[in-house]
């Protein structure tokens, strides 16, 4: 199993409620990416910014987001992955993040914590189920913006490597994301990747970036500043597993089941 995984994360100023506009800038940005990435992230709702307006913009797997999620696989030879408006055969429209080989969608997550303040709840669906991801020897946790506030649901259970966060987050609480990323990455004794935006949408929320790698330690091996570009790093699953096993706090976690914390007289 490959110990080394190259990552490409992109950082964008994405066009308001206009898919072909983004995916024609997705595409020139990712000109850049170097060769023998493993993985491309893209941030949350990529192809339209994060509207509300969801049944108007959302598209299912024959969709052109998903189509061309596909053919940049194909093209760049590595997994992709990013959320987008997504709506189900059955109707249902959820806030999805597509995993996508150059083989075709393999798995996706729909969002858990819906964002109440913004409408998210009264125009989406709730995601249900928690889901991994495994590429090469990495076990990977998807996660969708709002998530990263409910650190039980992200619960490192021994059972994955990184912490995949694709993000709008405002630039109103950038501190709280420059934060809970490192606090994730730390109490998990995981990676984590944070994908975040730029610019102003059409609702006049600002984002300043702060795409970020954090290690198990809690360092930032990067964070980007508040212009758009790509920025990419290297997981190393060696320099994991020594961390983990030389301070092995991970056994002593709990396990969060009903009665957990209770205390007998």
């Amino acid at each position: 199993m490959k110990e080394i995984l190259k990552v490409c994360q992109v950082q964008p100023d994405m066009v308001w409620e206009d898919i072909d506009a983004n995916l024609e800038l997705l595409e020139g940005m990712l000109e850049e990416a170097e060769a023998d990435t493993g993985l491309v992230v893209l941030p949350e709702t990529f192809s339209t910014g994060f509207s509300m307006q969801a049944e108007k913009y959302a598209e299912g797997k024959d969709g052109k987001a998903a189509r061309w999620m596909q053919r940049m696989a194909v093209e760049k030879e590595c997994y992709i992955t990013g959320s987008l408006i997504y709506k189900t055969a059955d109707g249902a429209i959820y806030n999805r993040l597509l995993w996508v080989s150059p083989a075709g969608i393999e798995d996706y997550y729909d969002k858990r914590h819906l964002f109440r303040p913004g409408g998210e709840k009264e125009n989406f669906s709730q995601g249900k189920v928690r889901k991994l991801f495994t590429l090469g020897s990495f076990r990977i946790l998807p996660q969708i913006c709002y998530d990263l506030r409910f650190p039980v649901f992200s619960r490192n259970r021994g059972d994955y490597d990184v912490l995949l966060y694709v993000a709008n987050w405002p630039a109103s609480r950038q501190p709280v994301w420059e934060t809970l990323t490192r606090a994730r990455a730390m109490e998990n004794q995981s990676y984590l990747l944070g994908t975040n935006r730029v610019g102003t949408d059409g609702t006049g929320t600002a984002s300043v970036g702060g795409t970020c790698l954090i290690d198990p330690v809690g360092r930032e091996i990067h964070r980007m500043d508040e212009k758009p570009g790509i920025r990419t790093s290297v997981l190393d699953m060696g320099k994991l597993q020594e961390f983990r096993e030389k301070f092995p706090a991970w056994k002593d976690a709990d396990s969060f089941e009903p009665g957990w914390g209770s205390v007998s007289n």
